[in-house]
């Protein structure tokens, strides 16, 4: 079984991701050999196989946004129709449906892409400050990113980096990953000890899960 792509970094663990299109890639430590990697792929062929079943029995991605009126537009797992009209202020909001101004045609894409993140931001900051609060977690920053398979991650300094597009999903799901990554502050890796805290403080966390990876094509941006 040879992976698609194999990406090293300072990383102290090898990792496998499925992609949503089936193909396989490899994170890996500078210093791992071929041969480590190897054993981790023949260890792990039975889930690798699964993986790669389930991704590609998963609906075909939305066909990218074309920013034409009457599309629709996710938000918080809402779905809002785009309309044009000719208020010059501002460029784009949400009143019922996105109201995109005439003069602004030709920036939707950046506008929506702004909008998108100062949304997120907002809510991203709100519900990590909720959790840890809640849960005693010390959080030093959380930072957006703009990756379109990993959905968060953490640091080893505090810091929670979230992709924009999750303000694509429900709240619940937003919460599942905050969730996920803030455990991660205290457990590394996806051991067991990381999957019984994550149930600890959201004990349906499995079907928030399950939901993301059935519905995730429905966030497709590009």
């Amino acid at each position: 079984m040879k992976p698609s792509k194999i990406i090293r970094s300072k990383r102290k663990t090898i990792a496998l991701v499925v992609q949503p299109d089936g193909e396989l890639l490899v994170r890996a430590p500078q210093r791992a050999t071929r041969k480590q990697i190897d054993a981790m792929l023949k260890k792990h062929a039975n889930w690798i196989a699964r993986k790669q079943a389930e991704a590609l029995a998963r609906p075909a991605p939305k066909p990218a946004h074309q920013f034409s009126a009457g599309e629709r537009f996710f938000f918080l797992g809402e779905e809002y129709t785009l309309q044009f009209v000719d208020d010059k202020k501002p460029l784009l909001h949400l009143n019922g449906n996105f109201q995109l101004s005439n003069a602004a045609r030709a920036e939707a894409k950046s506008l929506f892409e702004k909008w998108y993140k100062t949304e997120a931001r907002r809510i991203f900051n709100e519900r990590v400050a909720f959790y840890a609060q809640k849960y005693g977690f010390d959080v030093k920053k959380v930072k957006l990113s703009s990756a379109r398979t990993r959905w968060g991650s953490c640091s080893s300094k505090g810091y929670i980096n979230l992709t924009w597009r999750l303000v694509m999903a429900p709240m619940p799901i937003i919460d599942y990953v905050v969730v996920h990554e803030l455990c991660h502050l205290r457990e590394a890796n996806h051991s067991a000890a990381f999957w019984a805290q994550v149930a600890a403080l959201m004990p349906d966390y499995k079907e928030r899960r399950k939901w993301l990876k059935e519905h995730a094509h429905l966030f497709r941006w590009e």
